[in-house]
């Protein structure tokens, strides 16, 4: 495995025949937004001590009030939605295909 540096961000390990992670390219994306379960596969492989887990995409009313998917959809709403205010263009705010749009909708935010 070969490994490239980005801008002092640290190392980034590459998969086999010197391509990046899964999970920055398009076969560890999902088409409905956020990553799927390679690209979350190959993030936990290219960052060791890593907790990241599947979207929480059950409906907001079929989850119980204050329990841990809760939470984590309330704040991952929270800090993408501002993501989405502050932080992109507004040609790509209005783009229904934008992937953040699209992991706002899977995330039902």
């Amino acid at each position: 495995m070969g490994d490239i540096s980005l801008r002092g961000q640290g190392r980034i390990k590459m998969a086999s025949g010197g391509r990046t992670a899964a999970w920055q390219r398009k076969e560890g994306k999902d088409p409905k937004g956020g990553l799927n379960r390679k690209g979350i596969a190959s993030y936990r492989a290219a960052n060791p001590g890593s907790k990241l887990s599947m979207a929480v995409t059950t409906k907001p009313s079929k989850l119980k009030k204050g329990s841990k998917a809760a939470n984590r959809r309330k704040s991952f709403c929270a800090r993408m939605t501002g993501m989405k205010k502050r932080l992109t263009s507004a040609k790509t705010a209005r783009d229904p295909n934008s992937r953040i749009n699209k992991s706002l909708r899977k995330w039902n935010c």
